[in-house]
Protein backbone atom coordinates (compact mmCIF):
# COMPACT_ATOMS: atom_id res chain seq x y z
CA UNK A 1 0.00 0.00 0.00
CA UNK A 2 3.07 2.33 0.33
CA UNK A 3 3.89 2.78 -2.65
CA UNK A 4 -0.07 3.50 -4.07
CA UNK A 5 -0.04 6.57 -0.79
CA UNK A 6 3.32 7.79 -1.64
CA UNK A 7 1.34 8.88 -4.60
CA UNK A 8 -0.94 10.91 -2.51
CA UNK A 9 0.73 12.18 0.26
CA UNK A 10 -0.19 16.02 -0.62
CA UNK A 11 -3.33 18.13 -0.48
CA UNK A 12 -2.18 20.14 -3.72
CA UNK A 13 -2.39 18.32 -7.21
CA UNK A 14 0.39 19.26 -8.98
CA UNK A 15 1.13 16.91 -11.42
CA UNK A 16 4.19 16.29 -13.37
CA UNK A 17 4.66 13.61 -16.25
CA UNK A 18 6.99 11.35 -17.16
CA UNK A 19 8.26 8.12 -19.81
CA UNK A 20 10.12 5.76 -18.62
CA UNK A 21 12.52 3.46 -20.55
CA UNK A 22 10.82 0.30 -21.41
CA UNK A 23 10.62 -2.44 -23.24
CA UNK A 24 9.95 -2.25 -27.27
CA UNK A 25 5.97 -2.52 -27.35
CA UNK A 26 5.90 -1.08 -23.95
CA UNK A 27 4.85 2.39 -23.05
CA UNK A 28 4.75 3.70 -19.77
CA UNK A 29 3.35 7.15 -18.73
CA UNK A 30 3.10 7.77 -14.59
CA UNK A 31 1.77 11.06 -13.38
CA UNK A 32 2.98 11.73 -10.00
CA UNK A 33 1.93 14.68 -7.37
CA UNK A 34 5.02 16.64 -6.60
CA UNK A 35 5.85 17.33 -3.33
CA UNK A 36 5.88 20.43 -1.38
CA UNK A 37 8.96 22.21 0.25
CA UNK A 38 7.12 21.25 3.52
CA UNK A 39 5.69 17.98 4.48
CA UNK A 40 1.56 17.59 4.27
CA UNK A 41 -0.14 15.20 7.02
CA UNK A 42 -2.65 13.57 5.63
CA UNK A 43 -5.20 11.49 7.15
CA UNK A 44 -6.51 8.69 5.38
CA UNK A 45 -9.12 7.34 8.22
CA UNK A 46 -11.14 10.63 7.53
CA UNK A 47 -11.14 9.70 3.43
CA UNK A 48 -12.55 6.67 1.70
CA UNK A 49 -9.93 6.07 -1.37
CA UNK A 50 -10.78 3.50 -3.75
CA UNK A 51 -8.58 2.57 -6.53
CA UNK A 52 -10.24 1.82 -10.35
CA UNK A 53 -7.99 -0.20 -12.86
CA UNK A 54 -9.41 -0.09 -16.20
CA UNK A 55 -8.57 -2.23 -19.23
CA UNK A 56 -9.06 -0.83 -22.28
CA UNK A 57 -8.83 -2.53 -25.39
CA UNK A 58 -6.00 0.28 -27.34
CA UNK A 59 -2.06 -0.45 -26.72
CA UNK A 60 -0.96 1.31 -29.90
CA UNK A 61 -2.76 4.27 -30.89
CA UNK A 62 -0.68 6.79 -28.10
CA UNK A 63 -3.13 9.59 -29.28
CA UNK A 64 -6.88 7.67 -28.14
CA UNK A 65 -4.26 6.60 -25.10
CA UNK A 66 -3.46 10.12 -24.22
CA UNK A 67 -7.34 10.80 -24.44
CA UNK A 68 -8.69 8.30 -22.28
CA UNK A 69 -5.99 9.47 -20.38
CA UNK A 70 -6.72 12.94 -20.47
CA UNK A 71 -10.75 12.20 -19.83
CA UNK A 72 -9.56 10.71 -16.14
CA UNK A 73 -7.42 13.83 -15.20
CA UNK A 74 -9.95 16.41 -16.00
CA UNK A 75 -12.60 15.40 -13.68
CA UNK A 76 -11.47 17.20 -9.86
CA UNK A 77 -11.09 14.73 -6.90
CA UNK A 78 -8.67 12.27 -9.02
CA UNK A 79 -5.67 11.22 -9.52
CA UNK A 80 -4.26 9.54 -11.91
CA UNK A 81 -1.32 7.12 -10.99
CA UNK A 82 -0.12 5.14 -13.79
CA UNK A 83 -0.57 4.64 -17.53
CA UNK A 84 0.86 1.55 -19.24
CA UNK A 85 0.18 0.15 -22.61
CA UNK A 86 1.40 -3.02 -24.23
CA UNK A 87 2.10 -3.09 -28.29
CA UNK A 88 1.97 -6.86 -29.02
CA UNK A 89 -1.17 -6.99 -25.79
CA UNK A 90 -2.89 -3.93 -27.26
CA UNK A 91 -4.02 -3.10 -24.29
CA UNK A 92 -3.50 -0.26 -22.01
CA UNK A 93 -4.01 -0.60 -18.03
CA UNK A 94 -4.56 2.69 -16.05
CA UNK A 95 -5.08 3.15 -12.11
CA UNK A 96 -6.72 6.54 -10.56
CA UNK A 97 -7.85 7.21 -7.31
CA UNK A 98 -10.22 9.07 -5.25
CA UNK A 99 -12.92 9.32 -3.01
CA UNK A 100 -16.28 7.06 -4.66
CA UNK A 101 -17.87 9.75 -6.37
CA UNK A 102 -14.91 10.87 -8.43
CA UNK A 103 -13.99 7.87 -9.46
CA UNK A 104 -17.01 6.66 -11.08
CA UNK A 105 -17.32 10.12 -12.77
CA UNK A 106 -13.76 9.28 -14.20
CA UNK A 107 -14.48 5.88 -15.15
CA UNK A 108 -17.20 6.89 -16.96
CA UNK A 109 -15.50 9.72 -18.30
CA UNK A 110 -12.98 7.52 -19.91
CA UNK A 111 -15.43 4.94 -20.89
CA UNK A 112 -16.90 7.51 -23.57
CA UNK A 113 -13.86 8.21 -24.60
CA UNK A 114 -12.87 5.24 -25.19
CA UNK A 115 -15.84 3.76 -26.79
CA UNK A 116 -15.93 7.05 -29.22
CA UNK A 117 -12.85 5.70 -30.75
CA UNK A 118 -12.20 2.05 -29.92
CA UNK A 119 -13.36 -0.45 -32.74
CA UNK A 120 -13.27 -4.28 -31.57
CA UNK A 121 -13.49 -5.41 -34.95
CA UNK A 122 -10.30 -3.84 -36.45
CA UNK A 123 -8.65 -4.64 -33.07
CA UNK A 124 -6.33 -7.56 -32.35
CA UNK A 125 -3.90 -8.53 -29.77
CA UNK A 126 -2.10 -11.31 -28.01
CA UNK A 127 -4.34 -10.64 -24.76
CA UNK A 128 -8.35 -11.66 -24.23
CA UNK A 129 -11.10 -9.18 -24.74
CA UNK A 130 -14.98 -8.62 -24.87
CA UNK A 131 -14.88 -5.02 -24.80
CA UNK A 132 -13.11 -1.60 -26.09
CA UNK A 133 -13.88 -0.88 -22.18
CA UNK A 134 -12.76 -4.94 -21.21
CA UNK A 135 -12.60 -4.80 -17.43
CA UNK A 136 -13.36 -2.19 -14.91
CA UNK A 137 -12.44 -3.17 -11.35
CA UNK A 138 -13.15 -0.90 -8.12
CA UNK A 139 -10.27 -2.04 -5.54
CA UNK A 140 -10.88 -0.80 -1.83
CA UNK A 141 -8.25 1.48 -0.32
CA UNK A 142 -7.74 3.24 2.65
CA UNK A 143 -11.32 4.23 4.64
CA UNK A 144 -13.03 2.27 1.88
CA UNK A 145 -14.57 -1.66 2.32
CA UNK A 146 -15.67 -4.20 -0.36
CA UNK A 147 -18.91 -3.37 0.15
CA UNK A 148 -18.20 0.61 -0.66
CA UNK A 149 -16.99 -1.06 -3.91
CA UNK A 150 -19.28 -3.38 -4.32
CA UNK A 151 -21.86 -1.18 -4.18
CA UNK A 152 -19.89 1.23 -6.52
CA UNK A 153 -19.13 -0.92 -9.30
CA UNK A 154 -23.26 -1.86 -9.12
CA UNK A 155 -23.65 1.79 -9.80
CA UNK A 156 -21.24 1.84 -12.70
CA UNK A 157 -21.96 -0.76 -14.03
CA UNK A 158 -26.09 0.48 -14.36
CA UNK A 159 -24.91 3.61 -15.41
CA UNK A 160 -22.33 2.69 -18.69
CA UNK A 161 -25.58 -0.09 -19.68
CA UNK A 162 -27.63 2.73 -19.97
CA UNK A 163 -26.05 5.47 -21.07
CA UNK A 164 -23.76 4.33 -23.52
CA UNK A 165 -25.38 0.69 -24.56
CA UNK A 166 -22.78 -1.80 -23.49
CA UNK A 167 -24.17 -4.87 -22.18
CA UNK A 168 -22.63 -4.96 -18.71
CA UNK A 169 -21.56 -8.50 -17.02
CA UNK A 170 -20.83 -8.35 -13.22
CA UNK A 171 -17.57 -10.13 -11.86
CA UNK A 172 -15.48 -11.10 -8.87
CA UNK A 173 -17.04 -9.78 -5.95
CA UNK A 174 -19.55 -7.63 -7.37
CA UNK A 175 -21.03 -10.69 -9.12
CA UNK A 176 -24.56 -11.44 -8.80
CA UNK A 177 -23.98 -15.24 -9.69
CA UNK A 178 -21.23 -17.94 -8.19
CA UNK A 179 -20.46 -18.95 -12.03
CA UNK A 180 -19.38 -15.08 -12.63
CA UNK A 181 -17.07 -14.86 -10.17
CA UNK A 182 -14.14 -15.60 -12.19
CA UNK A 183 -13.33 -13.45 -14.86
CA UNK A 184 -11.78 -15.80 -17.39
CA UNK A 185 -15.72 -17.74 -17.16
CA UNK A 186 -17.01 -14.32 -18.07
CA UNK A 187 -15.34 -13.00 -20.96
CA UNK A 188 -14.95 -16.59 -22.56
CA UNK A 189 -14.90 -16.52 -26.30
CA UNK A 190 -14.47 -12.95 -25.96
CA UNK A 191 -15.76 -10.35 -28.47
CA UNK A 192 -16.43 -12.61 -31.27
CA UNK A 193 -18.13 -15.69 -29.00
CA UNK A 194 -20.10 -13.41 -26.99
CA UNK A 195 -21.41 -11.70 -30.46
CA UNK A 196 -22.88 -15.07 -30.86
CA UNK A 197 -24.46 -15.81 -28.06
CA UNK A 198 -25.51 -13.26 -26.05
CA UNK A 199 -29.42 -12.96 -26.49
CA UNK A 200 -29.70 -16.52 -27.42
CA UNK A 201 -28.24 -18.03 -24.75
CA UNK A 202 -29.29 -17.16 -20.79
CA UNK A 203 -26.02 -17.88 -19.33
CA UNK A 204 -24.86 -15.07 -21.64
CA UNK A 205 -27.82 -12.60 -20.50
CA UNK A 206 -26.11 -8.61 -18.95
CA UNK A 207 -26.89 -7.87 -15.45
CA UNK A 208 -26.74 -3.83 -17.08
CA UNK A 209 -27.49 -2.81 -20.42
CA UNK A 210 -29.28 -4.93 -23.80
CA UNK A 211 -29.05 -8.11 -24.51
CA UNK A 212 -27.44 -7.56 -27.84
CA UNK A 213 -23.27 -6.66 -28.10
CA UNK A 214 -22.02 -3.28 -29.17
CA UNK A 215 -21.60 -3.11 -32.69
CA UNK A 216 -18.14 -1.30 -32.12
CA UNK A 217 -17.58 -1.76 -28.12
CA UNK A 218 -18.38 -4.82 -27.32
CA UNK A 219 -19.14 -5.46 -23.58
CA UNK A 220 -17.53 -4.66 -20.36
CA UNK A 221 -16.83 -6.63 -17.07
CA UNK A 222 -17.08 -4.63 -13.99
CA UNK A 223 -16.22 -5.71 -10.79
CA UNK A 224 -15.07 -5.23 -7.11
CA UNK A 225 -11.87 -6.79 -6.07
CA UNK A 226 -8.46 -6.80 -3.88
CA UNK A 227 -5.61 -5.74 -4.56
CA UNK A 228 -3.88 -7.61 -7.27
CA UNK A 229 -0.35 -7.97 -9.21
CA UNK A 230 -0.28 -8.63 -12.77
CA UNK A 231 3.50 -10.13 -12.95
CA UNK A 232 4.67 -10.98 -16.61
CA UNK A 233 7.57 -13.32 -17.06
CA UNK A 234 9.67 -13.22 -20.52
CA UNK A 235 11.28 -16.11 -21.76
CA UNK A 236 13.87 -16.73 -24.34
CA UNK A 237 12.23 -18.40 -27.25
CA UNK A 238 9.85 -18.02 -29.72
CA UNK A 239 8.17 -21.23 -28.96
CA UNK A 240 4.55 -20.69 -27.47
CA UNK A 241 4.07 -23.94 -26.82
CA UNK A 242 6.58 -23.61 -23.83
CA UNK A 243 4.87 -20.69 -22.76
CA UNK A 244 1.56 -22.31 -22.70
CA UNK A 245 2.75 -25.30 -21.21
CA UNK A 246 4.30 -22.95 -18.14
CA UNK A 247 1.01 -21.17 -17.53
CA UNK A 248 -0.80 -24.73 -17.39
CA UNK A 249 1.84 -26.05 -14.45
CA UNK A 250 1.58 -22.56 -12.59
CA UNK A 251 -2.14 -21.52 -12.46
CA UNK A 252 -4.26 -22.78 -9.31
CA UNK A 253 -6.89 -24.88 -11.06
CA UNK A 254 -4.52 -26.89 -12.90
CA UNK A 255 -2.85 -27.64 -9.45
CA UNK A 256 -0.25 -25.14 -9.74
CA UNK A 257 0.32 -22.00 -7.41
CA UNK A 258 -2.81 -21.01 -5.14
CA UNK A 259 -4.11 -17.69 -6.34
CA UNK A 260 -2.34 -17.43 -9.52
CA UNK A 261 -4.16 -16.90 -12.82
CA UNK A 262 -1.53 -17.79 -15.86
CA UNK A 263 -1.79 -17.52 -19.71
CA UNK A 264 0.96 -17.89 -21.88
CA UNK A 265 1.56 -15.44 -24.97
CA UNK A 266 3.52 -14.59 -27.97
CA UNK A 267 5.64 -11.31 -27.89
CA UNK A 268 5.86 -10.90 -31.89
CA UNK A 269 7.89 -7.14 -31.81
CA UNK A 270 10.26 -8.39 -29.22
CA UNK A 271 10.58 -12.15 -30.62
CA UNK A 272 9.91 -14.05 -27.23
CA UNK A 273 6.82 -15.03 -25.67
CA UNK A 274 5.54 -14.66 -21.86
CA UNK A 275 4.27 -16.14 -18.86
CA UNK A 276 1.47 -13.49 -17.97
CA UNK A 277 0.06 -13.67 -14.08
CA UNK A 278 -2.46 -12.33 -12.01
CA UNK A 279 -1.47 -12.76 -8.51
CA UNK A 280 -4.85 -12.48 -6.57
CA UNK A 281 -3.16 -12.87 -3.01
CA UNK A 282 0.37 -11.94 -2.78
CA UNK A 283 0.70 -12.19 0.76
CA UNK A 284 -0.61 -16.19 0.18
CA UNK A 285 1.39 -16.76 -3.44
CA UNK A 286 4.21 -13.80 -3.57
CA UNK A 287 6.17 -12.93 -6.84
CA UNK A 288 9.49 -14.59 -5.61
CA UNK A 289 7.54 -18.31 -5.43
CA UNK A 290 5.85 -17.65 -9.02
CA UNK A 291 9.18 -16.32 -10.74
CA UNK A 292 11.15 -19.76 -9.10
CA UNK A 293 8.59 -21.80 -10.71
CA UNK A 294 9.04 -20.35 -13.97
CA UNK A 295 12.53 -20.43 -13.78
CA UNK A 296 12.36 -24.30 -12.65
CA UNK A 297 10.33 -25.43 -15.39
CA UNK A 298 11.88 -22.64 -18.10
CA UNK A 299 14.89 -24.53 -17.42
CA UNK A 300 13.49 -28.04 -18.06
CA UNK A 301 12.51 -26.59 -21.50
CA UNK A 302 15.95 -25.74 -22.03
CA UNK A 303 14.67 -21.84 -22.04
CA UNK A 304 16.29 -18.85 -20.40
CA UNK A 305 14.05 -16.68 -18.00
CA UNK A 306 15.25 -13.06 -19.81
CA UNK A 307 13.40 -11.01 -17.61
CA UNK A 308 9.79 -9.90 -15.51
CA UNK A 309 7.77 -7.01 -15.69
CA UNK A 310 4.94 -5.58 -13.19
CA UNK A 311 2.22 -4.07 -15.07
CA UNK A 312 0.72 -1.13 -12.97
CA UNK A 313 1.71 -0.36 -9.21
CA UNK A 314 2.15 -3.01 -6.56
CA UNK A 315 2.31 -2.47 -2.59
CA UNK A 316 5.73 -2.51 -0.91
CA UNK A 317 4.76 -5.63 0.70
CA UNK A 318 5.05 -7.58 -2.36
CA UNK A 319 8.69 -6.26 -3.05
CA UNK A 320 9.75 -6.51 0.31
CA UNK A 321 8.90 -9.99 0.37
CA UNK A 322 11.16 -11.14 -2.88
CA UNK A 323 13.49 -8.96 -1.46
CA UNK A 324 13.98 -10.63 2.35
CA UNK A 325 14.08 -14.00 -0.05
CA UNK A 326 16.65 -13.16 -2.25
CA UNK A 327 18.92 -10.85 -0.02
CA UNK A 328 18.26 -13.53 3.32
CA UNK A 329 17.84 -11.10 5.21
CA UNK A 330 17.91 -12.09 9.07
CA UNK A 331 16.26 -10.07 11.94
CA UNK A 332 14.76 -7.65 9.40
CA UNK A 333 11.61 -5.52 10.44
CA UNK A 334 9.79 -3.52 8.19
CA UNK A 335 10.05 -0.52 9.97
CA UNK A 336 13.71 -0.26 9.19
CA UNK A 337 12.60 0.81 5.46
CA UNK A 338 12.93 4.49 5.29
CA UNK A 339 9.95 5.47 3.06
CA UNK A 340 7.79 3.40 5.47
CA UNK A 341 8.80 6.08 8.09
CA UNK A 342 8.73 9.38 6.11
CA UNK A 343 5.36 8.78 5.01
CA UNK A 344 4.29 6.61 8.18
CA UNK A 345 0.45 8.67 8.79
CA UNK A 346 1.56 11.51 11.90
CA UNK A 347 0.22 10.53 14.79
CA UNK A 348 -3.09 11.94 15.54
CA UNK A 349 -4.31 14.05 18.26
CA UNK A 350 -8.14 14.69 19.46
CA UNK A 351 -7.93 18.17 17.83
CA UNK A 352 -6.82 16.60 14.43
CA UNK A 353 -10.17 14.17 14.67
CA UNK A 354 -13.22 14.50 12.40
CA UNK A 355 -16.27 14.63 14.36
CA UNK A 356 -17.18 11.22 13.08
CA UNK A 357 -14.05 9.76 14.19
CA UNK A 358 -14.24 11.62 17.89
CA UNK A 359 -17.60 10.16 18.15
CA UNK A 360 -16.30 6.68 17.84
CA UNK A 361 -13.22 7.06 20.30
CA UNK A 362 -16.02 8.71 22.91
CA UNK A 363 -17.77 5.16 22.29
CA UNK A 364 -14.79 3.01 22.42
CA UNK A 365 -13.94 1.05 25.58
CA UNK A 366 -11.45 3.20 26.36
CA UNK A 367 -11.49 5.90 29.63
CA UNK A 368 -10.40 8.63 27.05
CA UNK A 369 -11.54 10.69 25.57
CA UNK A 370 -14.16 11.10 28.29
CA UNK A 371 -16.23 13.95 29.61
CA UNK A 372 -13.64 16.18 29.90
CA UNK A 373 -13.05 16.45 26.34
CA UNK A 374 -16.45 16.27 25.63
CA UNK A 375 -17.31 19.49 27.85
CA UNK A 376 -14.63 20.72 25.72
CA UNK A 377 -15.87 20.03 22.66
CA UNK A 378 -19.54 21.17 23.21
CA UNK A 379 -17.55 24.51 24.68
CA UNK A 380 -15.81 25.14 21.26
CA UNK A 381 -19.32 24.63 19.74
CA UNK A 382 -21.02 26.98 21.92
CA UNK A 383 -18.24 29.71 21.23
CA UNK A 384 -18.83 29.19 17.78
CA UNK A 385 -22.22 30.08 17.96
CA UNK A 386 -21.45 33.08 19.49
CA UNK A 387 -18.87 33.98 17.02
CA UNK A 388 -21.88 33.51 14.48
CA UNK A 389 -24.70 35.90 16.08
CA UNK A 390 -22.29 38.25 16.95
CA UNK A 391 -21.08 38.72 13.42
CA UNK A 392 -24.29 38.61 12.10
CA UNK A 393 -25.55 41.49 14.43
CA UNK A 394 -22.30 43.57 13.43
CA UNK A 395 -23.03 43.00 9.76
CA UNK A 396 -26.39 44.84 9.89
CA UNK A 397 -26.39 48.03 8.20
CA UNK A 398 -27.06 50.45 11.39
CA UNK A 399 -24.34 49.90 13.75
CA UNK A 400 -25.54 48.30 16.66
CA UNK A 401 -25.59 49.46 20.15
CA UNK A 402 -22.36 47.85 22.56
CA UNK A 403 -20.83 47.14 18.74
CA UNK A 404 -17.21 47.68 20.08
CA UNK A 405 -18.45 45.22 23.32
CA UNK A 406 -19.55 42.47 20.49
CA UNK A 407 -15.96 43.26 18.78
CA UNK A 408 -14.92 41.75 21.69
CA UNK A 409 -17.48 38.67 22.33
CA UNK A 410 -15.63 38.04 18.91
CA UNK A 411 -12.58 38.44 19.79
CA UNK A 412 -12.72 36.34 23.23
CA UNK A 413 -14.71 33.33 21.27
CA UNK A 414 -12.45 33.00 18.60
CA UNK A 415 -9.85 32.00 21.49
CA UNK A 416 -12.06 29.71 23.45
CA UNK A 417 -13.16 27.94 20.09
CA UNK A 418 -9.98 27.57 18.76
Amino acid sequence: MVLLFRRLREAGRLQDRRSNQTPQGVSRTVDHVLRPEKSVSVCWGDLKLVECVPNFSEGRRQDVIRSIADAIRSIPGVTLLDVESNADHNRSVISFVGEPGPVKEAALASASRAIDQIDLNHHKGEHPRMGAVDVVPFVPLSGATMEDCVSLARDFGRDLGARFHVPVFLYEQAATTPDRRNLADVRAGEFEGLRERIGKDPSKKPDFGPEMIHPTAGATAVGAREILIAYNIDLGTTDLGIAKRIAHELRAKDGGLAYVKALGFELKQRRMVQVSMNMTDYHKSQLFKAYELVKTFADRYGVPVVGSAIVGLTPMDALVDSAEFYLRLENFNRDQILEKRLFAPSPKGLTDMSLTTFSEEVASRKATPGGGSVAAYMGALAAGLLCMVSRITLGKKEMPKGAERLETVVKSGEELRT
